[in-house]
């Protein structure tokens, strides 16, 4: 029988998860653990790890004796130390797919309510102030520039959405053939200096990783337009968050859309609260009810096929030679 730990979760119960993994020859521990010794301790002998938000650093992955894959919640890897996994030979796997609508929907949902001051007028209206000139400046879509840094699949799908709108659409991702980009999504690709200086509306599709934390400082914001958005749906470490509120409070630029924080949940100090040019959202991007059922499904799914398959579905070290199976 296989130990499946679940380090953590922030769903109400894993009925998604228990519906895949019952019937299988496996054991599934979900805690809830006291601290961190009591979570080495539970995952020192499990054969599969599920993560959501606790930090699989170097040090804890080097205490797993038996694990094949460790299966995180969503796309991004960022609590799992890739390298080190690697190196022990255990499969890293993620959902890649599993919300790709949800996430484009939201940072559409973001433009349109910061370029029409939606945010704004819905604080005044509550203060009792009736009056349009609140949102000053407001200009519409068509016409505009939308950037994209990354053109995976998540941008390509709000290209899509925005170009609806009569937007034009750039981008920059080195890993794009710059022909398959104009052919089949009408997009230009630039690169970051010119995205930044052209573009209307930024909006960040990027993982974190040691190259892009804080990339997003005050030598691109710098560049922007002073009546433009900057959106973020991917990971807070990606921009500079003491350069953007600067620019924000300094009227350096329009307005920012936030989903995501360098530290989460975000603070009720935050300047970002005090900003009347901002929509935040708590790292909600990703949700639906339906998202949320695939995401869980086919996260414990990754679990079954790396354990009795070999190798799960969506595996992102895809260069890690897995150890061999512990007798159960």
């Amino acid at each position: 029988m296989y130990k499946i730990v679940i380090t953590d979760y922030e769903f109400t119960d894993l009925s998604p998860e228990r519906s895949v993994f019952d019937g299988q020859d496996v054991m599934v521990d979900a805690g809830p653990f006291a601290d961190e010794a009591a979570l080495r301790k539970a995952c020192r002998d499990a054969d599969a790890i599920v993560n959501q938000y606790v930090q699989l650093d170097a040090a804890f992955i080097t205490t797993l004796e038996r694990c094949r894959v460790i299966a995180r919640y969503g796309i991004g890897v960022n609590t799992i130390d890739i390298e080190a996994a690697t190196a022990a030979g255990i499969m890293v796997a993620n959902v890649p797919d599993g919300s790709l609508d949800d996430v484009s929907d939201h940072a559409a949902a973001m433009i349109l309510s910061l370029s029409r001051g939606l945010g704004i007028y819905d604080r005044a209206l509550r203060r009792g102030q009736w009056d349009y000139a609140q949102a000053k400046p407001l200009h519409r879509l068509r016409g505009a520039t939308l950037g994209l840094l990354g053109f995976g699949n998540i941008p390509r799908r709000l290209a899509a959405k925005m170009q609806i709108f009569g937007m034009r659409v750039i981008a920059h991702d080195p890993f794009v053939d710059p022909d398959v980009a104009l052919r089949e999504h009408d997009t230009t690709l630039v690169t970051p200096e010119e995205l930044f200086a052209a573009a209307d509306v930024v909006s960040i599709h990027l993982p974190l990783t040691t190259e892009t934390v804080n990339l997003v400082d005050s030598r691109l914001l710098g560049l922007m337009k002073t009546t433009a958005l900057l959106l973020n749906t991917s990971r807070g470490g990606i921009v500079q968050e003491e350069d953007l509120a600067a620019a924000l409070a300094g009227g350096r630029l329009g307005g920012a859309g936030l989903d995501v924080f360098s530290a989460e949940p975000l603070g009720h100090q935050s300047p970002f609260t005090e900003l009347e040019n901002t929509v935040l959202t708590p790292h909600a991007a990703w949700y639906s009810e339906e998202s949320e059922q695939e995401i869980r499904t086919k996260t414990a799914q990754n679990v079954l096929d790396a354990l009795f398959q070999g190798q799960p579905t969506y595996l992102v070290n895809r260069t890690v030679v897995p150890r061999a199976a512990v007798g159960t």
